[in-house]
């Protein structure tokens, strides 16, 4: 075995065993500490051995910080006991990440809270801070991998609930792109209809065409469990589009149905469908005036006054029909 072969696989194997330990080791017996001047110990300062190094102060100091931390805790000695060229027995690497932070940004208020959530979610905060220093990279990271993407949109969801801010940045998004807009107008219907059906299923009641609210048949309420048994055994990403609407026009259906087979219901769904009609019509009435038009000839057409006559010979012609139909008459 080559003696170079031999080194380097021995400094890999100590570095598997040992992780950034063992590169913090060397920073911690050779970089003098705080406090001691050059004439009284043989190590060097940071910036010195960072040239030696051929990188940063800044990365040194990361790995003295990191030491300093893990001496406070009892781990490793502190720098005033180590001396240039000791080996001393080093922790676990599992626990490097505990107190080496690979990023400046982490003492910032922003990478304060990206640590803390990288914490919360049980994941070293170096690689969420990485992510977050780099955004290009996590961009590419999403638009070419399905599972990246997935957990991006599952994140984005978690902070819309706290962040109304980003809630209409992404709703003006929405708005302005049409296939997000034709995408989120179908998922609305398919809630919305499924909504109906988990309505009937919990609450034993549904809604007419007309509006009224009845009692769901028996035959019904077991066609909405049915239906809905189906929907939620659906996978989480699966559309239910096709589902909803099948669901929806099923129960449309069979309410049709109750109200056609029930004489009483089906004279009180005409009645609740007319006076419908009736407030939509007196409530447009109602907001047609000429109170603000100063010129009305700038506003008239023949075409306006024909209509209004027709209607209002249609409005005499019900007021007739429902006079003669008055208890007495």
């Amino acid at each position: 075995m080559p003696a170079e072969v031999a080194r380097d696989a021995q400094d890999f194997g100590a570095y598997v065993r040992a992780g950034g330990w063992a590169f913090a080791l060397k920073v911690a017996r050779s970089v003098r500490p705080g406090g001691e001047t050059p004439g009284e110990t043989r190590k060097v300062s940071a910036k010195a051995f960072a040239e030696l190094a051929g990188c940063s102060p800044e990365r040194v100091m990361r790995y003295y910080k990191a030491w300093d931390k893990a001496a406070d805790d009892g781990l490793v000695p502190y720098f005033e006991a180590l001396a240039p060229g000791q080996d001393v027995e080093l922790p676990d690497s599992d626990v490097w990440h505990s107190y080496y932070v690979s990023r400046s940004s982490a003492s910032s208020e922003r990478g304060t809270a990206i640590t803390a959530a990288a914490e919360a979610e049980g994941i070293r905060p170096t690689k969420a801070l990485e992510v977050a220093e780099n955004p290009t990279a996590l961009r590419a990271a999403i638009l070419a991998d399905p599972s990246t993407a997935k957990a991006a949109r599952a994140a984005l969801l978690d902070r819309l609930q706290e962040d109304p801010s980003l809630q209409t940045e992404w709703a003006r998004d929405i708005a302005r792109t049409d296939d997000l807009k034709k995408a989120v107008a179908s998922e609305t219907q398919a809630a919305s209809r499924i909504g109906y059906v988990r309505d009937i299923v919990e609450n034993g009641q549904v809604k007419t065409p007309a509006g009224q609210t009845i009692d769901a048949p028996a035959e019904l309420r077991a066609e909405a469990e049915r239906h809905l048994s189906l929907i939620d055994e659906l996978d989480e990403n699966e559309d239910t589009t096709e589902w909803a609407s099948e669901a929806f026009e099923s129960m449309k259906d069979i309410v049709a149905q109750t109200v056609q087979a029930d004489p009483e219901l089906r004279l009180q769904e005409r009645r609740t469908k007319f006076y419908s009609s009736l407030q939509k019509a007196t409530k447009v009435f109602e907001e047609l005036t000429f109170d603000d038009v100063d010129d009305l000839d700038t506003i008239y057409e023949d075409d306006m006054l024909q209509r209004l006559e027709e209607l209002q010979e249609a409005i005499s012609s019900c007021i007739t029909t429902l006079r003669k139909a008055a208890p007495g008459k």
